[in-house]
């Protein structure tokens, strides 16, 4: 591999780790405008192994963002992050896979507006595809595979494989 070619590869990696992490911060913050810009045209998001929906990338925004009003306090960490280039279609190089593994713990509205301390937590898998387009990476596909959850002590545990 040339000079060039590897310097090319380490700037996709930051571009893909960059674009992760901004979905996980417009997630957290609410910035359902931001969340819609992360995808392609196309996008779509498929939340359904967490009870939720899927769909065009701008109606699970919409969806999520009454779903999550319940929820004032969310700072989800995504993690373990493998990048593989040019999976997508065959592709040589402008489509990318990325396997994370995330834990999401989130807190209730409380009474009066505040957030309460406890909430709920849970933990899964999300596989991202990637494209790069002129305006730089974007997703193509978002899925969760949620795998646990924990409620507040006292409302019981599920556990979804």
């Amino acid at each position: 591999m040339t000079q060039r070619v590897e310097l090319a590869t380490v700037m996709d990696r930051l571009a893909v780790d960059g674009l992760v992490t901004d979905y996980a911060v417009a997630v957290d913050d609410g910035d359902w405008e931001a969340y819609r810009e992360l995808f392609t045209p196309d996008g779509r998001a498929d939340y359904r192994s967490a009870g939720g929906i899927e769909g065009e990338a701008r109606s699970v925004a919409a969806w999520l963002a009454e779903s999550l009003r319940a929820f004032p306090v969310r700072q989800h960490l995504i993690v373990n992050r493998r990048v593989r280039f040019g999976v997508l279609e065959r592709d040589a190089g402008d489509t990318a896979l990325v396997q994370a593994d995330y834990v999401s713990p989130m807190g209730f509205a409380a009474a009066g507006g505040d957030s309460a301390a406890s909430g709920l937590v849970c933990g899964g898998r999300y596989s991202f595809g990637l494209l790069r387009t002129e305006d730089g990476w974007r997703l193509r596909e978002v899925i969760v595979r949620e795998k646990w959850r924990r409620l507040p002590e006292g409302a019981g545990a599920a556990v979804i494989s």
